[in-house]
């Protein structure tokens, strides 16, 4: 790497070095307050210090000038926060679980987000270490999409910056994230701060020899650069020289900056398994110092750096003092915005994130079925909904493992890459992770991206991606949210086995933050899958392998503009004597039952998970007095069980007999058929609990 321009010298690559001082003189005093003060005090409850990756940061966050540029950040990101503009007073305020800051004190102080507003993205963070790789990857892939299908000019030069430490270069979401820059050749650039320890692991043990960088080496298409990042001059130029790179070749690079951690890896870490000699060798590298020594008095004199200094901590605590006079959390509004809300009929549209903040147009929509033509399989309304969702919407972009040639494992995606293109519907890697993250990362840039997990089970892999993506709405406090759907087939299929016949649809009702629909047919197909692309929030849509080509599935297509509202359950049949709820593929085995019970069974088929009818269950219990709830997931803790809680609570005194509940035995899916039929509750099993029930 190159020397930057020596002090004295002129030059037009040269940072404002007194704004680099006043920035990290105020860094450093937020930290101080916080260790010395707040943190003892308990007023800050989680306190991550920047001490010795401030001085990078800030030089890095001057490079970030374009109204497109997205930055993934992690908890010890404040000096770059500072540097994109983000008040001292918000920036003390998050900390401080004080109202008005990055979450309105729903999520960790230093877990910052920032919308962009004419300028940089700060990409909501996540707690987890790694989890901003993926999304950064997507924010990076949706520049070029603007780009290149759009015809945004505006991002040509746009890139997509993520911040980790040298630990999180471990993480499944670090590989995946590379995986995915380099072999799209995207405009991303990973910036890697390397203290030596993760938390007290050291770097070692984290990747060979502990340098990332040099283990990166024969990756291809990979831009490598290295420095030491408490060097002014090696900071400045390697962070001048990353990002121009990025801009100018659209390619990915990595930066890797060594850094002291000067202090512990949060406030309450006292570092007693560094020796005193490293404590002593990191202390020798202060940034701080080291800008000192850099720049008086070759820029500036003696006074002016300790005026600046003296300057920045009377901001800092005339900041902390505002911060703390903001009031707490309003407690009402604990439950707002886990999903996309309304006030007197007016949407209350999240500042970035999703196609509503751009105000794009959707096309008109009616509840109203249209059939047309001959009944088709759900496979194939699946299908026909996302060729007409794509030809209406070209910011929606359709990927996953196989759904381009192959037309995905199952067929939904047949044909769709042919017509529309590579760049709109496209193969990925083999990384939940990396489908899911950039799935995140895409929608908080504007598109809407609709991903596919192969099986259910496969989903475990992107748990954390699916987790956050799903908050992301309520912990920023409406600032952000990530509409996005994702495709996921599951349940048994002639045959089952643990790894492809799973449903657990539970896990995601229970998921902040999701809606989840799991049709049973052909018409609802259609009309839900339309609703949930052309809706606010993140949806899991659940497809049935046993419906997919199943024939009581099949209906006639209710027509382009139909949408199931969510929340609404249909009576497939009317009754009075018993009232049966159930969804997904149990449904078809439910109404031949109900038809062979010899009881006069209301059947009810709840289409979504979240947000349920309770209202119609409700209504149609209060009038046959029983209820029975057939699922297909295993029986303990299964969505049943809410159900039946919520009607117990609810409509106890409208009941003649007990709720009773059928499911699968708690174990996994088995893969013989003889096992499977024992598993899952067949028509014999559910006549059999229909006429016990209705005689009890």
């Amino acid at each position: 790497m190159s020397d930057a321009a020596r002090p004295g010298t002129t030059h037009a690559d040269q940072p404002d070095w007194r704004r680099v001082a006043t920035l990290l003189q105020e860094s450093r005093a937020l930290d101080d307050l916080e260790e010395t003060r707040l943190l003892p005090e308990r007023k800050v409850l989680y306190q991550f210090s920047a001490r010795g990756h401030d001085l990078a940061q800030i030089l890095l966050g001057l490079q970030l000038t374009d109204a497109h540029d997205g930055v993934a950040v992690y908890y010890r990101s404040r000096p770059l926060i500072l540097t994109l503009g983000v008040s001292l007073e918000d920036a003390a305020a998050g900390p401080l679980a004080r109202s008005g800051a990055f979450s309105d004190g729903r999520d960790i102080g230093v877990v910052f987000n920032k919308p962009g507003r004419g300028g940089p993205t700060v990409l909501p963070a996540c707690g987890g270490v790694g989890a901003q790789y993926t999304p950064a990857a997507g924010w990076a892939q949706a520049l070029r999409y603007r780009h290149e299908v759009l015809a945004d000019r505006s991002c040509v030069r746009s890139i997509a910056v993520v911040l980790g430490g040298d630990a999180s270069a471990a993480t499944n979401g670090f590989w995946s994230a590379l995986n995915i820059a380099t072999t799209l050749k995207l405009p991303m650039l990973f910036y890697i701060e390397d203290n030596g320890f993760g938390i007290s692991v050291p770097s070692q043990l984290q990747t060979p020899g502990g340098n990332i960088a040099a283990n990166l080496r024969s990756f291809a298409g990979l831009t490598l650069l290295e420095g030491d990042g408490s060097s002014p001059a090696e900071a400045h130029e390697g962070t001048r020289r990353a990002v121009l790179e990025v801009r100018e070749r659209r390619a990915p690079v990595l930066l890797r900056l060594t850094v002291p951690r000067l202090s512990g890896h949060s406030g309450q870490d006292t570092q007693t398994y560094k020796s005193p000699e490293i404590l002593s060798a990191e202390r020798a590298r202060d940034p701080l110092n080291r800008l000192h020594q850099y720049l008086v008095p070759a820029w500036m004199p003696e006074s002016e750096w300790t005026r600046i200094a003296a300057e920045a901590r009377a901001d800092v605590e005339a900041a902390v003092g505002r911060a703390l006079a903001r009031p707490p959390p309003d407690p009402r509004e604990l439950t707002r915005f886990v999903f996309a809300e309304s006030r007197d009929g007016v949407p209350l549209v999240q500042e970035q994130g999703g196609l509503a903040p751009e105000a794009h147009v959707l096309p008109r929509s009616s509840t109203e079925a249209h059939p047309q033509g001959a009944r088709i399989n759900m496979l194939t309304a699946i299908r026909r909904t996302l060729d007409t969702e794509l030809a209406a919407n070209p910011r929606m972009v359709v990927f996953g493992e196989d759904v381009g040639p192959k037309g995905g494992v199952h067929g939904a995606t047949l044909g769709l890459q042919e017509k529309y293109g590579a760049g709109r519907v496209f193969d990925t890697s083999l990384s939940e992770e990396g489908i899911i993250g950039r799935a995140v990362g895409m929608a908080l840039a504007g598109l809407l991206p609709v991903a596919e997990i192969q099986f259910r089970k496969y989903a475990d892999s992107a748990a954390e991606q699916l987790n956050d993506c799903g908050t992301l709405r309520w912990r920023t406090h409406n600032r952000f949210a990530a509409p996005l759907v994702v495709r996921m087939p599951g349940g048994f299929f002639k045959c089952g086995d643990p790894w492809h016949s799973q449903t657990n649809e539970v896990a995601w009702v229970h998921g902040i933050g999701w809606q989840v629909a799991v049709p049973s047919n052909a018409e609802d197909a259609a009309g839900l899958l339309r609703a949930a692309l052309r809706g606010n929030d993140p949806v899991i849509f659940f497809e049935h392998r046993a419906m997919l080509d199943g024939a009581w599935a099949r209906r006639p297509y209710p027509g382009d503009e139909y949408v199931v509202p969510f929340g609404q359950a249909r009576v497939v049949r009317a009754g009075c004597e018993l009232t049966l709820v159930t969804w997904g593929a149990m449904v078809e085995r439910c109404e031949l039952a109900a038809e062979q019970s010899q009881v006069d069974v209301e059947v009810l088929d709840l289409r979504t998970l979240s947000p349920w009818d309770l209202t119609a269950v409700r209504a149609s219990v209060e009038k046959t007095h029983r209820c029975l709830i057939v699922h297909e997931d295993n029986l303990t803790a299964g969505f049943g069980a809410e159900i039946a809680a919520r009607l117990a609570q609810e409509s106890f005194f409208s009941l003649e007999a007990p709720i009773e509940r059928l499911g699968m035995p708690d174990i996994p899916s088995p893969h013989s058929p003889v096992l499977l039929e024992a598993a899952v509750p067949d028509g014999a099993r559910i006549v059999g609990a229909i006429r016990e029930l209705a005689s009890a």
